[in-house]
């Protein structure tokens, strides 16, 4: 065994090596937190399940997969912000923040098109953003005409300033979904072959869900489609040009600003610079404002009939609200160009703490001149808006619109507003009613409470105090299970806002969110779970705490060989055999081949889904057949469950806890031959009862679970750890092997390298 002098003079370090600290409890989450990053990355080489040779993050591992993305190896940008958070969280953990810088390479290079993709924008007027269409609720009146009228659209206020600031027309802003896998055919620019690549999906009204959209290339060369391409099934036109547009989805874009920043000052804390992230961030959240305007800059407030509603000048057409989307698109030609804002917000979308970071932290100024100020604005606006919606109960109600019906119609009159904005229990997509999951609750109130824990605001406090009592009162743990709220219904409306109420106590008495169901979503319970913990460590809440702790603990039951998941039957997949609205005589052909006309269903028109190894079961069930069962692993899931333990490490949430004992009921780690049939690994301990070829078999509980061999707690050679050495944290340079196993370097101190490398 060589020297740790030997050690010190290879890597040319000169500190001196401290004794090892005891280990923590807390080192317990730090453990499933990193072996779970290790999982999903293949030890941070990107070699894994989860990702593809191009290291684009899938939505899912699974590819049989419906939900907003309609296969399970597209990927949004939702999941690249995740992944920057998912890098965070394993640089603190580690000390090795490249990932972070890594996530956002790729981001940039994946998600935000480059000059090529999006040419023409030094056309764009802001004078004249874009031509009105109007939305609606039915999708069987799209195409929406274009109104070509002079003076229905407002004027870009910040479009010159961004010029300005950067020196591009261009847009620095994720467009929200591509394909991985290039799995429809239509590749980049027309080439059908090269991925990842741009397409979209949704286009026609709230009524469109997954089950009803008509995939399609971003970059229109009307090589596919009929012959307009596919754009006239969404816009009515005398006459269609050749063109490129892109839709932001801008909470995710908000999702990255917020995991930079912890990577950022994680980084700092640990002697390390992640500046050059935290300027691209800043740059993202400059052009996210695009989502703090009306659709079409009208002016805000009482927004009725598209004619009569003032277009916006300057400011007055920022609600200042993180809206659903914004979009923006040109010609092929690169000789005309538009931008469209959203005039629907939800409260699932809000992230106050963005707002707070970009108006606050000099690493995270944005350039354009009138940025901090309005995103200062929006930090307040938004936290309104969620006491405007907060519930007796203390669930979020869901948003507000400047444009009813998306064409600007008249609401009914017992509709409350928010500076003159229209209270909607379901904005943006009713199929279904977008604020009836609870992972809305946590995605929105995530936000609001890590605002609170890091800055102290006493309005987000108020509302976290508040939100917190709900989750408690709907989440239980129980002989190792979660049980949670999983869907909600509304009702009612909330009062008139006026900001001199936000302490008011006794509102909204008529409205009301009920659950509806409860069950097991391991995402989203991971994600109400992270609100619960910042509003606990800054509260010292001790009941919060330890169910944050329990909570995490029970969700170790649900662990198998690609990260955690639970049995879900999806029922909804009877929609594979119902009608996708295509107009009456239109007829075209996508790039699988599918004839598309009227009376096409779903899988009519993605015929390779017949490919999938999982097509049998979904085939047996539209025979009458019972419903097919899957185990997920949704990337946003699983990062949210990595990124909640490691939460727990990172502050030492057990050392918080009065008495806490950590949960000594631990499971084995059983084949996932076993657990992907709906069984749970055996508890340690357990007897083997019967063996076949899934593996050994046990009895708990009045029902089977796979028996396998107890976790091993050593990450590395037990001969190492028998010298007083750690395990390193992650695989690396191996600088000495001898008959105790392979070893490396950290912190100027000899370790030994992990079994899995």
């Amino acid at each position: 065994m060589p020297s740790i002098r030997s050690a010190i003079a290879l890597l040319s370090a000169s500190a001196v090596i401290a004794a090892p600290l005891k280990k923590r409890d807390a080192a317990v989450y730090a453990d499933r937190a990193i072996d779970h990053y290790n999982v999903m990355t293949g030890n941070g080489s990107y070699q894994s399940e989860y990702f593809s040779a191009e290291n684009v993050p899938y939505h899912s591992v699974e590819t049989l997969m419906v939900e907003a993305p309609d296969h399970g190896h597209e990927s949004v940008s939702e999941t690249y912000s995740f992944w920057v958070w998912l890098e965070a969280v394993n640089g603190k953990l580690t000390g090795n923040y490249d990932g972070v810088e890594t996530a956002w390479e790729y981001l940039e290079k994946h998600m935000i098109p480059d000059a090529k993709n999006q040419p023409g924008n030094s056309r764009y007027n802001p004078s004249s953003p874009a031509t009105y269409a109007p939305e609606d609720d039915d999708i069987s009146n799209y195409p929406a005409q274009l109104v070509f009228q002079d003076g229905i659209v407002g004027e870009d206020p910040i479009a010159k300033e961004l010029q300005q600031a950067y020196g591009t027309w261009d847009i620095y802003a994720m467009h929200w979904i591509i394909d991985g896998d290039n799995w429809y055919g239509y590749g980049q620019q027309g080439d059908g072959k090269t991925k990842p690549s741009f397409i979209n999906t949704f286009q026609r009204g709230p009524s469109e869900s997954t089950w009803k959209t008509v995939p399609h290339p971003c970059w229109e060369t009307m090589k596919w489609g009929g012959s307009n391409g596919f754009l006239d099934l969404f816009t009515g036109d005398k006459s269609y040009a050749k063109q490129w547009r892109y839709t932001a989805a801008p909470d995710a874009d908000a999702r990255a600003v917020q995991a930079a920043y912890f990577g950022y000052i994680w980084a700092q804390e640990d002697g390390q610079d992640l500046s050059s992230v935290a300027s691209k961030a800043a740059k993202l959240g400059d052009y996210l404002r695009y989502a703090q305007y009306d659709k079409y800059f009208k002016k805000i407030g009482n927004c009725v009939d598209y004619q009569r509603c003032s277009a916006g000048r300057g400011k007055n057409s920022a609600h200042y609200l993180i809206s659903w989307y914004f979009a923006w698109g040109g010609g092929l030609q690169g000789d005309w160009a538009w931008r469209i804002s959203s005039s629907h917000t939800h409260t699932g979308y809000q992230n106050p703490l963005a707002a707070w970071i970009l108006s606050t932290d000099k690493a995270f100024k944005p350039k354009g001149s009138t940025a901090v100020k309005d995103w200062s604005t929006s930090l307040d606006r938004q936290l309104e808006l969620f006491r405007w919606l907060q519930t007796p109960e203390g669930c979020i109600a869901g948003g507000a619109t400047n444009s009813w019906q998306g064409h600007y119609a008249q609401p009914d009159s017992d509709i409350t507003t928010f500076y003159g904005m229209f209270y909607d229990w379901q904005p943006v997509y009713h199929d279904p009613p977008s604020n009836n999951w609870t992972g809305m609750q946590g995605w929105g109130m995530e936000r609001v409470c890590s605002l609170y824990y890091v800055s102290g605001n006493e309005k987000a406090g108020k509302v976290c105090r508040d939100w917190v009592k709900w989750v408690k009162e709907t989440t239980q743990v129980s002989n190792g299970e979660v049980i949670h709220a999983t869907n909600l219904s509304w009702e009612g409306n909330p009062d008139e806002w006026s900001s001199s109420d936000f302490n008011k106590s006794n509102r909204n008495a008529s409205l009301h969110g009920t659950v509806s169901s409860r069950g097991l979503d391991l995402g989203s319970i991971a994600s109400i779970i992270k609100g619960l913990l910042w509003i606990s460590m800054k509260d010292n809440d001790q009941e919060g705490l330890k169910l944050v702790v329990d909570v995490m603990d029970a969700i170790e039951n649900y662990r198998d060989d690609l990260g955690y998941a639970a049995e879900e039957a999806r029922e909804d997949y009877s929609k594979f055999g119902d009608e996708v609205y295509i107009p009456s005589g239109w007829t075209g052909k996508n790039a699988q081949g599918a004839n598309l006309r009227s009376g096409n269903t779903f899988i009519d028109i993605r015929p390779k889904y017949k490919q999938d190894p999982d097509w049998g079961q979904v085939e047996d069930f539209l025979n009458g057949g019972n419903p097919p069962t899957f185990r997920y692993h949704r990337f946003w899931g699983q990062t949210e469950i990595m990124v909640a333990n490691g939460l727990i490490a990172i502050y030492d949430v057990p050392s918080m806890i009065d008495g806490y004992t950590p949960d000594t009921d631990v499971r084995t780690s059983c084949p996932a031959s076993i657990t992907r049939q709906g069984y749970k690994c055996c508890r340690v301990g357990c007897t083997v009862e019967y063996t076949d070829n899934d593996g050994e078999w046990g009895v708990e509980d009045g029902d089977w679970c796979g028996c396998g061999k107890a976790p091993s707690k050593d990450k590395c050679n037990a001969n190492i750890i028998a010298q007083g050495y750690k395990c390193c944290k992650s695989c690396g340079t191996v600088y000495y092997e001898d008959g105790d196993g392979q070893w490396g370097v950290e912190n100027n101190d000899w370790c030994g390298m992990p079994l899995n490398c």
